[in-house]
């Protein structure tokens, strides 16, 4: 998902975290060494954090700590080469520039898009979300084709699979983009919007947080399920990539990613019973 807002160090209540964790900005690393030797040397694995972005990253604003979905897969696959894990706010697009400019070591949460392949690598998925909305009260959506009608107004965050999936799916619609998944929100709320498209898991944890934004909507005719993967370095030496993507495997075998997501969406209120039997972990 690719955002243009400016970064801002995360410096501010880095104090508050668990001892071991580090907030920073992203700055380059220009050293020789793969992203495996550095890791098992630095013990350290720097991944990116995005604000406002449940069920994968929450921020705590009194102590400034982070939660969520990506937060604890990070730490268990940085329990691996018993490292620390470095926080580095960012955005979902611009975590695939960080990647590719070697500021981080991986990105959570990101479609893997013929684009994105271009620039970085990809791990297996972890999950296969569905794609819906959340609509104005009185309108029910049902198939893609409700919101494909020249009166609907349609906002969704730029730069990200929901962008691509509303105009590949709604072109006939008003579509606006907004920097930000909040600011969708708020224009959706406020009136200016008929329907913001996003995917089921963050669509669930939007609810959970706010119950008069629901239901979410999952739509189909088609319906359209993605594979979300972890950015990671392009990179002659495949160690890295191979023990994240054998850590997939293993965890999503004993069920650990799907405690990790549901617990993720928990931040927001979103019950086990909520999560729609398409969500697959």
């Amino acid at each position: 998902m690719t955002y243009s807002p400016t970064r801002r160090g995360l410096t501010a209540g880095a104090a508050a975290l668990p001892a071991g964790f580090f907030i920073k900005t992203a700055q380059a690393d220009t050293s020789a060494q793969s992203t495996f030797e550095r890791i098992s040397k630095n013990k350290q694995l720097r991944m990116a954090v995005v604000s406002g972005s449940p069920p994968y990253f929450k921020k705590d604003l009194a102590s400034g700590e982070w939660a969520g979905a990506a937060v604890e897969m990070a730490k268990s696959i940085a329990a691996i080469w018993s490292a620390e894990v470095v926080y580095v706010e960012s955005t979902f697009g611009n975590s695939v520039l960080d990647v590719q400019a070697n500021k981080i070591d991986i990105a959570f949460a990101l479609n893997p898009t013929p684009q994105r392949a271009l620039s970085i690598g990809f791990t297996r998925p972890y999950i296969v979300a569905p794609f819906g909305c959340l609509a104005r009260q009185g309108f029910e959506p049902k198939t893609w084709a409700d919101l494909n009608k020249p009166d609907i107004r349609i906002v969704f965050d730029l730069g990200s699979l929901h962008e691509t999936c509303a105009r590949r799916f709604a072109p006939k619609a008003q579509l606006t983009g907004y920097k930000s998944i909040d600011e969708c929100i708020l224009a959706l709320q406020a009136g200016r919007a008929d329907a913001e498209v996003l995917a089921a898991t963050i669509g669930l944890s939007t609810v959970g947080k706010n119950a008069t934004l629901g239901p979410y909507h999952l739509l189909n005719t088609p319906t359209v399920s993605l594979p979300s993967c972890y950015g990671v370095q392009r990179e002659p030496d495949t160690r890295f990539v191979e023990v994240v993507n054998a850590w997939i495997d293993f965890n999503r075998g004993i069920g650990t990613i799907r405690e990790q997501m549901i617990a993720g969406l928990g931040l927001n209120g979103v019950t086990p019973d909520q999560v729609p039997g398409e969500l697959s972990f």
